[in-house]
């Protein structure tokens, strides 16, 4: 049998069960799947980067057929201009990594967040608005700084497309397509500095069935649910992601 992460069946079980439920509702929003998968599994395995390889890999399934099933709804012109503004933020924030206080920034991160999603909860349907491209660099500079620095840079993201006037399959076609194109990005550059190992490769592969089955509920329940309902469970997350936030510290 291949060496894998795993110390036992029953951490391999767990395992798959954080997985199912952290693609589900991946699939089903669009985002979550680190809040879940990387809060979850951190208790688990004493080495943080087995959770963040893990989790990279077994995403991109998810990724890719998002992305391609729903080709029609991604308008590649903020994509672009979010990926400019992200290529610049990233080396940044990895500078910044260095310098800056990250649990003052974490906290403002974390209220900022809460009261975003409790403005959209309290939104109404026609309360939005489409952002204007000449937003889009600055919406992914602060994106790439949160990634360089915390390996989080979704919020601006989600912030930017809940937002717009998009339904739920467009919100969840581009936001998983620039983070396919970002794990495009980075499965090169784990693979460069040895952090994609025989044993977690052979992880991902293990939880494979269970990631395809959260995939396949999370999309179901895509399918079935409505847009208001999308739209309120989007802001429930917002308000959970930030709560999260601010009780690590």
């Amino acid at each position: 049998m291949p060496t894998t992460i795993f110390a036992s069946p029953l951490e391999f079980a767990i395992t798959c069960a954080v997985l199912i439920v952290a693609q589900i509702v991946y699939v089903l929003l669009g985002f979550g799947s680190g809040l879940i998968a990387v809060g979850g599994l951190a208790l688990l395995f004493p080495e943080l980067q087995d959770v963040v390889v893990l989790l990279l890999l077994v995403n991109l399934p998810a990724e890719l057929f998002v992305s391609w099933q729903a080709r029609r709804e991604i308008r590649w012109r903020p994509i672009l201009g979010l990926g400019i503004g992200i290529a610049v933020g990233i080396p940044l924030g990895a500078m910044l990594l260095s310098t800056a206080e990250p649990r003052i920034m974490l906290t403002v991160l974390g209220w900022f967040l809460v009261a975003v999603g409790l403005l959209f909860i309290k939104l109404p349907p026609d309360g939005r608005f489409k952002p204007r491209a000449i937003a889009a660099p600055p919406t992914g500079l602060i994106s790439g700084l949160l990634t360089g620095l915390f390996g989080t840079g979704g919020p601006p993201l989600i912030v930017w497309y809940h937002l717009s006037a998009v339904g739920k399959s467009a919100f969840r076609a581009n936001l998983m397509t620039i983070f396919l194109l970002m794990s495009f990005v980075r499965v090169p550059s784990y693979v460069a500095t040895g952090l994609v190992t025989g044993p977690r490769l052979w992880s991902s592969l293990l939880v494979m069935p269970a990631v395809l089955l959260g995939g396949w509920i999370g999309h179901r329940l895509h399918v079935q649910i409505s847009e208001r309902t999308f739209r309120r469970l989007v802001s429930l997350l917002l308000v959970v992601l930030g709560a999260v936030l601010l009780i690590r510290q």
